[in-house]
């Protein structure tokens, strides 16, 4: 009979995260994730399958993390509106920040991983969706309290949202300047006014 390894499962998917993000999956080897983890590879292979696996629950963990994020900044705020504008901020925030310069690791994920791994670019496609959808619900909110100008399709604008959040990750591994940063967030929430 086989014997169920014991590990918290959010330490490893943290710690294969972080591996994940420096290394990329490509790049990224067993040894790594062994090293990092604290796993045997027989238990890696057994709770996550492959080293696939284990990427897609990294994806996963991440993508939960960042969902809470951006649900808990547009609760936080007295509007709809506001609760945008505050989630942009936390970003720029983030992305000023020296330890978070790696990028998101979706994006990446994006870039790296060719399009032919469809489980891959599926679970970063569901993501990017729930993302979507959170901005969608707010600005319908928006539209509905009359926050948000009639003549606004807020479907449309929550994936510009979205486009525009994708952009900025990669725009400040290149040019990570607070005050350069801060003008395009400034510019993307223009969108936003009535």
């Amino acid at each position: 009979m086989a014997r169920t390894a014991c590990f918290d499962r959010e330490d490893v998917l943290q710690k294969a995260m972080n591996v994940f993000w420096q290394e990329g999956y490509c790049k990224c080897s067993i040894t790594s994730l062994v090293e990092a983890t604290g796993l045997q590879p027989g238990s890696i292979y057994g709770a996550f399958g492959s080293k696939e696996g284990l990427f897609l629950a990294t994806l996963e963990y991440y993508s939960q993390q960042s969902r809470k994020k951006l649900k808990k900044s547009l609760e936080a705020a007295g509007s709809a509106l506001d609760g945008i504008r505050f989630f942009f901020g936390i970003v720029g925030d983030v992305l000023m920040d020296e330890q978070e310069q790696r990028g998101c690791f979706l994006v990446n994920t994006v870039l790296e991983i060719s399009p032919d791994n469809a489980s891959i670019h599926k679970a970063v496609k569901t993501h990017f969706e729930g993302m979507e959808s959170l901005l969608l619900d707010s600005l319908d909110k928006a539209l509905k309290a009359g926050e948000l100008a009639s003549s606004k399709n807020p479907e449309i604008l929550a994936r510009y949202l979205m486009v525009s959040l994708w952009g900025l990750q990669v725009f400040a591994k290149t040019r990570p300047d607070r005050e350069v940063i801060g003008g395009v967030i400034t510019q993307i929430l223009t969108t936003l006014e009535v």
